[in-house]
């Protein structure tokens, strides 16, 4: 295999965990939508850091070698769609994070309420469906695929 056929394919290994990862948490934050017990909430937000883990792998691998991909094939650093990709790979991330801080707060909230009983609770109920948070997070899924569709059409080279 040569230099370029590793670095795609470690480059595409980080993208598929980048995006798996993604679509991983988003299918247990709904999963945790739809739960009443406090005690189901925090098990579901404890998976979620499992794909918080490959999320963070894959956006390491997939911006690591997708650079060296450029300079490899000779693209330029300052194409508009690296930089597109690059810029959108940031905010995508920033906000994945914000969002991911503020579910922190909602989980430990809800592993106190395991705690104390294990009740069902409005105020944990209305936690979950805090708009900020949930556009932030599935936001962030949104810019992830803006972000494959220009590595597969790279408009402009």
């Amino acid at each position: 295999m040569s230099t370029y056929d590793w670095l795609l394919f470690l480059h595409i290994t980080g993208a598929f965990l980048l995006l798996g990862g993604g679509v991983v948490a988003g299918a247990l934050n709904i999963a945790a939508l739809r739960r009443n017990r406090p005690s189901e909430i925090v098990l579901l937000f404890a998976l979620i850091r499992v794909a918080v883990a490959s999320i963070m792998i894959g956006t390491l691998l997939a911006f690591v070698f997708g650079l060296w991909l450029v300079h490899e094939v000779g693209y330029g650093y300052g194409d508009g769609w690296v930089i597109a990709a690059t810029v959108l790979l940031v905010l995508a991330n920033a906000m994945g994070a914000i969002g991911g801080r503020r579910e922190e707060q909602t989980a430990t909230y809800a592993a106190d309420l395991a705690a104390g009983g294990d009740e069902p609770s409005a105020d944990l109920k209305r936690r979950l469906r805090d708009p900020v948070s949930l556009a932030l997070s599935y936001g962030s899924g949104l810019v992830l695929v803006a972000i494959l569709a220009i590595m597969i059409w790279k408009p402009g080279a």
